[in-house]
């Protein structure tokens, strides 16, 4: 896989952050609540290891 794939993936991902964010929102969660938060921090340490290795990258 080279860069730029893996530049377009990280996108792709971090453009759908938002979704979980309103997901987390919704009053009638449950016990999801901790699965969509799981996957919230599990997606920041992603884009933020993304952004350590490839400082110079900018995600759109």
């Amino acid at each position: 896989m080279d860069k730029s794939t893996i530049k377009t993936r990280i996108a792709q991902i971090k453009s759908k952050r938002e979704l979980l964010v309103q997901l987390l929102e919704t009053p009638n969660l449950g016990t999801l609540r901790i699965d969509v938060d799981q996957a919230l921090e599990e997606l920041d340490e992603l884009i933020e290891e993304f952004q350590e290795t490839f400082p110079e990258e900018k995600l759109s």
